[in-house]
């Protein structure tokens, strides 16, 4: 078959349809000759191939008039094969577009998809000469429009934010109320039942984890397993096409966002730009490798090797004018063009570095606190990877939030009871001040969790001490084995009534925490109907009832749980001085001052003596205002007798989670006698 090919353009980048024909762009500084190939409608005959004629500022473009969306293409890339040198261009390898808006298919493991020849001594210094077609994604050329209609982006400011992480399968996977057929799809998170759970619970945005298009790794595919979590991106603008339902397209996505909008939610994508799914030297040949090694990695001192600091075999190289033009595009893109809200960036420490580390000013982070786009979405940094200095809690820059896992930890071992944990306590109830009060920043940049994807749900943290990761098959060796958790005396599933009155109120005591601490609250799908892992804490290859949230039949308890959560995001959502837009210390312009005072059990001042004795668990944060609140924490086994501030006036209780209440009104409380229980968070107004 024959094609009228013309020069076309150098920009836009991607496979963009004009209304009359396609043009093709691709960047590759290294290369000799791009060849673009098209495919049969499935995918499995080659039909044409052309070599694109021009080269612009290092792009390979060419435009075909005959060309329309739906057509399925790839690219065959010419140039040197010399890892020693960092270049591994094989054209035997069909690669994916870095900017195709969607694929077709899946990989199919074959050592075709090795630049190299697997088992060859000399390893990836050899060369494979077959063919990988017939075992790759074909990229689609798409028709981008669509009608929105009015879809107003809800702009929740972060102050009102609550965050549910959830996963799009997961979140519908189970849903009886929704058709089989589109069960764990976009179309699925589209339809309004199951929407409705968010809503009545009370949250304001859905982060979604990796929804741009990712591959399951070999070796899990080996195994009968799967990457369910999705941190293994290979399209960036691309969505996962596990996640689109039969016969649907790339616009189910936008309806779904659409959908959340008219419900007053927003969407966050959790983005893997640190790291892609070619791996290390060993790894496949998929797309970036073949196009232009070199550019789109960092390289090591060897340039055969890698610079990887995200424990994934590679590392995007934001450095590289081009690479960096590819994010940025990638991120306008579901802003613009899908409408999203913003962005979780997975070991975001990576997305900062040059070769000297760490830099708060680093290209990136620059780029998108001046990008009229991205700087009015959310942005939240992962902010920890795995190379040199890579924690770095606190250091983003202003317009960023970020993971606080010290909060995580903290409010774990408070509650199980360790020791000493007073002062970290205080620190993480007021927006951990002591890392983010700087350069202007917010309690809100301040994301407080006590679960996320990674590590014990809310359940299994109050249920196991150890992790049981058999289903993992690595030998229970993979996950942390720091996980702050507490069995509440009996591993596991039991029929122990007290133990199991215990665990409740473990995690009403968690869960009231973390919503009436000042920061952003983010809860983990299912941990308020107590979804468990069975004590899992690295789920990521579990496609199954483990991972997927269940709302129907729920236990007694756990239903119970589900209503007092919702109740607990009211109580939030009431009380502005639980979300007080500015740190407590200190009040902004306009803003009347705030008094914080930390008391002991007999009502007078924690003096510095008090904040390191081991044996304390007990403490009372007093927050003077019109009215003033009063939470009182008690991690003992035993109830503790307080003193409440005489102050005129009387208090009334709005949280007890000993006895899972949270009245829709304050219950007026006796000052002489009062107790606070054992394991318990308590929460009282001042009243008339």
């Amino acid at each position: 078959m024959s094609f009228a090919l013309r020069e076309g353009r150098p920009f836009p980048l991607g496979a963009t349809w004009d209304g009359s024909g396609t043009n093709f762009a691709i960047f590759s500084a290294h290369a000799r000759k791009v060849e673009l190939c098209l495919f049969d409608a499935r995918g499995r005959r080659e039909i044409a191939r052309v070599a694109l004629p021009e080269y612009t500022h290092e792009v390979w473009h060419g435009y075909l008039p005959e060309v329309r969306p739906g057509q399925l293409y790839g690219y065959r890339v010419h140039g040197p094969y010399e890892p020693q040198a960092g270049l591994r261009f094989n054209p035997n390898k069909l690669l994916i577009d870095p900017y195709a808006l969607m694929l077709q298919g899946e990989v199919v493991w074959h050592d075709a998809v090795f630049g190299y020849r697997m088992g060859n001594a000399r390893a990836d210094l050899s060369f494979d000469r077959r063919d990988s077609a017939f075992v790759m994604p074909k990229c689609v050329v798409v028709d981008p429009a669509v009608t929105w209609g009015p879809d107003y982006p809800p702009n929740i400011p972060w102050p009102e934010t609550i965050i549910y992480e959830a996963h799009v399968k997961g979140m519908t996977a189970q849903n009886a109320a929704i058709p089989d057929r589109v069960r764990g799809s976009f179309a699925a998170l589209a339809d309004p039942r199951a929407i409705e759970h968010l809503v009545t619970l009370g949250v304001t945005a859905i982060e979604l984890m990796p929804t741009q298009a990712f591959f399951d790794d070999r070796y899990l595919i080996e195994k009968g397993l799967t990457n369910y979590w999705g941190y293994n991106t290979i399209g960036f603008f691309a969505p996962a096409t596990r996640y689109i339902s039969p016969g649907g397209g790339v616009h189910e996505f936008k309806l779904m966002v659409r959908r959340l909008h008219e419900a007053g939610i927003e969407v966050i994508l959790d983005v893997v730009y640190n790291h892609t799914a070619e791996g290390n030297h060993l790894g496949p040949t998929l797309s970036f490798k073949g196009i232009d090694n070199a550019s789109y990695y960092m390289l090591g001192d060897d340039p055969r090797y890698y610079y990887d600091t995200t424990g994934c075999g590679n590392t995007v190289n934001l450095g590289h004018q081009r690479v960096l033009q590819m994010v940025m595009d990638s991120l306008r893109y579901w802003v613009e063009a899908c409408h999203v809200d913003g962005f979780r960036f997975d070991l975001a420490t990576s997305l900062g570095r040059d070769r000297q580390g760490f830099n708060a000013n680093a290209v990136f982070l620059d780029a998108v606190r001046q990008d009229p786009v991205l700087s009015r979405v959310k942005l939240i940094a992962e902010p920890w990877d795995t190379g040199h200095e890579g924690y770095q809690l606190g250091n983003f820059p202003p317009g960023w939030a970020e993971w606080n896992d010290q909060y995580r930890d903290t409010v774990r071992s408070y509650w199980k009871g360790d020791a000493g944990e007073l002062p970290g306590l205080a620190s993480q109830l007021l927006g951990s001040a002591g890392h983010f009060d700087r350069r202007g920043r917010r309690p809100w940049a301040s994301v407080n969790f006590i679960t996320a994807h990674d590590g014990f749900t809310l359940a299994d943290t109050v249920s196991y001490n150890d992790k049981h990761n058999a289903a993992n098959e690595e030998g229970n060796r993979d996950g942390h084995s720091d996980n702050r958790s507490w069995n509440c005396g009996e591993e596991g599933p039991t029929e122990d009534a007290e133990v199991l009155d215990l665990r409740d109120r473990m995690r009403r005591a968690m869960m009231g925490t973390l919503l009436i601490s000042q920061g952003t609250p983010m809860l983990l799908m299912g941990d308020e109907v107590g979804r468990s892992q069975g004590g899992n804490n690295n789920a990521y290859c579990q496609d199954n009832a483990m991972n997927w949230l269940k709302l129907e039949g729920l236990e007694p308890r756990d239903a119970a749980f589900l209503d007092f959560t919702r109740r607990l995001i009211a109580l939030r959502r009431s009380r502005p001085l639980l979300r007080h837009p500015s740190f407590l210390h200190k009040a902004a312009v306009g803003e009347e001052p705030v008094e914080v005072r930390w008391l002991r059990p007999d009502g007078e001042e924690m003096e510095p003596d008090d904040w390191h004795n081991p044996a304390a668990r007990t403490l009372g944060l007093l927050i003077r205002n019109k009215p003033a609140l009063l939470a009182l924490f008690n991690s003992h086994f035993e109830e503790v007798p307080f003193s409440l501030p005489v102050r005129g006036r009387g208090w009334g209780l709005l949280l007890d989670t000993a006895a899972g209440r949270v009245p829709e009104r304050p219950v007026p409380q006796r000052a002489a006698g009062f107790v606070v229980p054992p394991r318990t968070l308590l929460v009282l107004e001042e009243t008339e």
